[in-house]
């Protein structure tokens, strides 16, 4: 049975909002119904989920520990049509969409975590079912650097090259 409070999947662009909605409900099992059954995800720091199963066991976790009274909220999004479909409509397109989350757990010595913005990339295409998403990427938008570096010591650091002011790519 369809879920009503959510928004229908008739766009890739819904699934951004769906995403936004059912994090801010904790809703691990709305997540995972975005993806499509063998479905690729990859979060921030490059953990690698293979299936919409294992999707969903990641973000149940991470809703009840690390972002259990976290809110994300859409800051932007694009869609980018990618194959049209035998009727001629498009039937894969990318969805970028630029978040803020606030409210993530302490850990360790970070008593009050600040905001954070990610980008997530879905790849959907239509199916019978509405629009799924085939594969995610969430990456985090580091203010002012440019890459990574890690150090002698195996700690790695985002890092700008440039002198002076970094240019504002976000």
């Amino acid at each position: 049975m369809a879920d009503n409070s959510y928004p229908p999947l008739d766009h890739p662009r819904r699934i951004a909002d769906i995403w936004v909605q059912a994090w801010n409900r904790r809703d691990a099992d709305r997540l995972a119904a975005l993806f499509e059954a063998d479905a690729e995800f990859v979060n921030v720091t490059g953990l690698w989920w293979h299936d919409r199963a294992a999707i969903r066991r990641a973000h149940d976790y991470g809703l009840r520990t690390i972002f259990d009274q976290s809110t994300i909220a859409l800051v932007d999004r694009r869609v980018r049509w990618l194959v049209g479909g035998p009727d001629g409509d498009p039937a894969v397109a990318t969805v970028h969409a630029k978040m803020e989350l606030e409210g993530q757990t302490a850990v360790a010595d970070v008593d009050d975590p600040r905001p954070r913005r990610t980008i997530f990339t879905f790849v959907v295409r239509r199916t019978e079912e509405g629009w799924r998403c085939a594969s995610a990427q969430n990456t985090d938008v580091v203010p002012g650097a440019e890459t990574n570096v890690i150090d002698d010591q195996g700690r790695m650091r985002s890092v700008s090259y440039r002198s002076g002011d970094p240019p504002d790519w976000n």
